[in-house]
């Protein structure tokens, strides 16, 4: 029985997401009249047609769109197969694609990639810094093999491993009437205005959990992009707001005047963790890879030695 070839199946993907011929076939690097024929064979071989050419705009027919899901899980498997081929049976040895959100690359990984180097010299480490949804879409679609990010987050189909844990820490500038406690109680926030990231940073969401009494008196006008913006924002006397342990150790307060407390009996804390795609052919390195961060934790897991 004949089958489609991976490059027929790698030009209807690019057809599917392109969305015209011509298109598709500047992403593939090859002519239109190339592409074109391929994906006819490929329509030939599994005895269907996948794309509508009845009407000038490029669309897939139902059995198109059934097909799309399929081809794209076995181009995922095909390029695993290949990274763990190249990789030979040395641990944490060749290309690996890691996504890593904002409010951890720049705090987290400069205290590990390091020493990650120096023990797994083999290891080409690819990086992408992205908000959560964008990067798990693209660990799905099989553009990323795993990714570093923030728990709670919508991981249902992937696997998971945590490596830390991450208090988020109340922060007032220095003039603010609680600067200089330890601990604040939850009701002494009332009636403060609550700064946050822009919508899709997990950390919004984060925060939002840690202090639900002050999800009413956020700041709809002001957002920041970064947590660098955030720090300066609170630093002017804008508001308040939660900070990542892990940022305040790699010294994002330094030339402020802001001061940090936890919430009085309410542990305000976040999960940090490596994800990967279910039945993963290199989840041995995930999780490798995974126990090795763990020791570059700022706070170790509940329960674990520091």
């Amino acid at each position: 029985m004949q089958l489609p070839t991976l490059r027929q199946m790698q030009y209807f993907v690019a057809l599917a997401e392109a969305g015209s011929f011509s298109k598709a076939a500047a992403l593939c690097n090859v002519t239109q009249s190339t592409l074109s024929d391929a994906i006819r064979q490929l329509e030939e071989t599994v005895g269907v047609s996948l794309v509508d050419r009845s009407n000038r705009m490029t669309t897939l027919t139902a059995a198109g769109e059934t097909s799309l899901i399929r081809i794209k899980a076995l181009l995922v498997d095909a390029r695993e197969m290949v990274d763990a081929a190249r990789s030979g049976h040395a641990p944490l040895a060749g290309r690996i694609r890691l996504g890593v959100i904002p409010s951890i690359a720049p705090y987290f990984l400069p205290r590990a990639l390091p020493h990650l180097r120096r023990a797994y010299p083999e290891l080409r480490l690819h990086l992408r810094e992205d908000l959560t949804r964008v990067l798990l879409d693209d660990l799905r679609a099989g553009r990323l093999d795993t990714c570093l990010i923030a728990f709670p987050a919508p991981t249902e189909g992937f696997m998971r491993e945590i490596i830390a844990e991450d208090t988020l820490l109340l922060a007032v500038d220095g003039r603010h009437r609680l600067a200089g406690r330890h601990e604040v109680g939850a009701e002494e926030l009332s009636g403060e205005t609550l700064l946050l990231l822009e919508d899709g940073h997990c950390l919004r969401d984060h925060v939002r959990a840690a202090a639900p009494e002050l999800v009413e008196h956020q700041n709809e006008e002001i957002r920041a992009s970064s947590l660098t913006t955030l720090v300066h924002m609170v630093d002017n006397e804008l508001g308040i707001t939660f900070l990542p342990r892990i940022a305040v150790e790699a010294g994002i307060l330094s030339g402020t005047d802001i001061t940090l407390a936890e919430i009085k009996g309410r542990p305000t804390r976040r999960s940090l963790g490596l994800v990967w795609r279910r039945g993963s052919s290199r989840e041995g390195d995930f999780r490798l890879l995974a126990s090795y961060l763990r020791r570059f934790a700022v706070e170790p897991i509940r329960g674990e030695a520091a």
